[in-house]
């Protein structure tokens, strides 16, 4: 098939096109370079452009007449949402429309959504289910949540199908060390903690010690980056099969917490990290932890890598890559 993978030049996006080729789809990568990286593409078309031309997007559905889009082009860092809420409901909400309008323009039926665990806010129980209530405590989670309700009106109007998977914690890299993670700035736990492992960041800071969980630091749950993408692979198969519209959480149904992560680094890489003990953030909930278990069951999902020093190990070669020669070596 052809499928268009929008942002597939950033994180998950470009994992997603790796996967795809090696499972022999023709794909084409649809991204304006604002946060990815264009060597971070490792085959099919690639389309430098932004969500906000519609005539960029026309062009390029036909050309490359799409039979399914995957949307990886969100802006995802909360903080920064409280402080720029225009630049969020600007690219998550308005330039998602664009590209929903396009689809149907072009008649294009299939849509799989990156959406985020943060549409469900403080957490009423554990592990989160599909149909927790939604109450996004941030612009972020809230321009996820309002492209959620579209794609329910947009089905109604247009007949336009979607699945919409909520990620909790993606983390990791591909398990050959083609790819990994790189955001600017890094805000993610995992290779905060291996940059200050490998010497690129002089600490890693620990916002709280005083939650109710077992050692006091917050819990999430950690998802390998190619496990999520194996979920949207199946998430696109049984859409396109069935017709039928749905939301999955994504996790590995377990948490892990902040302190739980330093030590399980600090294991995989043999070193020692500086931490300083920080206030609480605020908003940042004691333990957020996914119920995959919907997935599991509808789209025969089950992630290849659930072990926290297995995803943490992958993320290390990955920094590794740039560190020393020698030290390559050791890590390899």
């Amino acid at each position: 098939m052809n499928i268009l993978v929008v942002g597939g030049a950033g994180y998950i996006g470009s994992h997603m096109v790796k996967m795809l080729l090696e499972q022999g789809h023709c794909v084409i990568t649809y991204d304006n370079l604002s946060t990815g990286f264009r060597d971070a593409v490792l085959g099919g078309e690639f389309v430098k452009g932004d969500l906000a031309d519609a005539a960029r997007l026309d062009e390029t559905f036909r050309r490359f007449l799409p039979d399914a889009v995957m949307h990886f082009a969100s802006h995802i860092q909360v903080g920064e949402s409280v402080e720029h809420p225009a630049r969020y409901y600007a690219n998550n909400v308005a330039n998602t429309l664009n590209l929903l309008d396009a689809m149907v323009r072009h008649g294009v039926e299939y849509f799989i959504f990156s959406s985020t665990a943060a549409i469900f806010g403080e957490p009423e129980y554990l592990p989160i289910s599909p149909f927790h209530p939604r109450v996004p405590l941030n612009p972020y989670g809230r321009s996820k949540w309002i492209i959620e309700m579209v794609l329910e009106d947009y089905e109604r109007a247009y007949g336009l199908k979607s699945t919409c998977l909520r990620y909790f914690n993606a983390a990791g890299a591909d398990p050959s060390g083609a790819l990994g993670e790189r955001h600017e700035p890094e805000t993610h736990l995992i290779p905060l903690v291996l940059q200050a492992l490998s010497g690129r960041r002089d600490s890693i800071s620990v916002f709280g010690r005083d939650y109710d969980t077992p050692d006091g630091t917050c819990i999430r749950d950690y998802i390998h980056v190619t496990d999520l993408c194996a979920a949207h692979s199946l998430a696109m198969k049984r859409l396109m099969r069935t017709d039928a519209s749905s939301c999955y959480n994504l996790g590995n149904g377990q948490g892990f917490s902040v302190q739980e992560v330093i030590d399980a680094a600090e294991r995989v890489t043999g070193r020692r990290v500086k931490v300083v003990d920080r206030p609480r953030r605020s908003g940042d909930p004691a333990r957020l932890v996914a119920d995959p278990r919907l997935a599991e069951k509808e789209l025969g999902w089950k992630p290849a890598y659930p072990d926290l020093e297995t995803i943490i190990l992958h993320a290390w070669v990955w920094e590794s890559l740039g560190l020393p020669s020698e030290t390559r070596r050791h890590v390899a």
